[in-house]
Formats: structure tokens, sequence, C-alpha cells
């Protein structure tokens, strides 16, 4: 049984990526609704919920591969997001496509809590969990409770950094989605240099 404080400071490190990543996704939305916040919430608690019941279940086999490119794969994701961010800022930005952007239908191309982003956000804030399920597997510790809890805790960050990633990005602007940005590279090379220097 694993001790219920480490369970919750395992849950709140796991999340911070979580919320860090909401923080600049509503930063860039600024004007966020109701459906973006359950979106990202909901998927981002439920791959932080799955990726260590994947990693206790394929344990040493594929485990080990994967562990290997893992922090290369979610570096690759964040830039990438990053990127696109910050080219949509610098580059689409005369008044015309900001009158655009702000109506709905604009909006809902460029919304990174839709289609492939989301699922290229919520993996790319959940491959550390699944390190923490083959860990566990390695351990012998029952994966489901604390799956859950992670999963819960994730969800739960991202809603709080949704709501405060729009209150920032209402009052300052456009300027947020550059820092947006940076907060995404800057994630990327964390987890990259955690797990090169491991």
């Amino acid at each position: 049984m694993l001790d219920p404080y480490v369970l919750a400071g395992i849950s709140i490190a796991l999340a911070m990526d979580a919320f860090a990543v909401a923080i600049s996704v509503s930063a860039f939305l600024k004007n966020i609704y109701p459906r973006q916040t359950f979106r990202l919430s909901f998927h981002f608690g439920l791959f932080q919920a799955m990726m260590p019941i994947l990693g206790w279940y394929t344990g040493n086999l594929i485990g080990q591969w994967f562990f290997a490119y893992d922090h290369w794969l979610a570096f690759l994701i964040l830039w990438v997001i990053g990127g696109k961010i910050i080219y949509q800022s610098l580059f689409g930005k005369d008044r015309e496509l900001v009158a655009q952007r702000e109506a709905f239908n604009t909006q809902k191309q460029n919304d990174p809590t839709r289609g492939l982003s989301l699922v290229m956000l919520s993996l790319a804030t959940s491959i550390d969990a699944y390190a923490v399920g083959l860990s566990f597997a390695f351990i012998g510790v029952s994966i489901w409770f604390p799956s859950f809890w992670i999963g819960i805790t994730a969800a739960f960050l991202t809603l709080v950094g949704m709501h405060l990633g729009s209150y920032v990005g209402k009052k300052f602007g456009d300027r947020m989605e550059i820092i947006g940005a940076i907060i995404l590279f800057i994630i990327g090379v964390k987890i990259l240099f955690d797990h090169l220097t491991a």
C-alpha cells in the first residue's frame, strides 16, 4: 500500500505540467467556454490516469524501450505546439484576422482544446505518468487507486489553470500568447533535462 502523502506528492508533481499547459492554452484563447474547460480538464485527467496503468501493464518489455524515448517525444510535441502558437501570434495578426479570430468559428479552428492538438497536449503532459506506472510495477504497488487519484488531481489543476490563464490572457493581451508558448518550450526542455540527467 502506497503512503497517502507520497501518493499526493506524486499526483501533484505529475499534474504540474498539465497545470502549466492549461495556463498557456487559456491565455492563448483568452475567452474560454465551459466546454473548452471541460474538454481539457477531462482529457488531461483521463490521460494522466491511463498512462500509469499502461506503464504498470507493459512492465519491462515495452517499458525499457519507451522509457528511452518518451522524453524526446514529449519535448518534440511541446515545441511543435509552442512554435505554432508563436507563428500564429507573430504572422497572423493584422486587424482583420484578429477580428475574425474573435468570432466563434475562427476560434474553433485554432482551438488547442480540440482535435489533434488536444490529443498531443494530453499525451505530452502525461508521459511522465507512464514511468511512474512502470516504477509501481517494479515495487509491487497496486495501480488502480493511484491512477484514479493521479487523474483526478490532474483534472482539477487543469481546471484551475484554465481559469487562471484566461484571467491573465485578458489582462495582458496578445503578449500572453508568446509567454504561453515559451512556457511550453520550458516544460519540454525540463522533461528532456530531467530524463537525460536522471
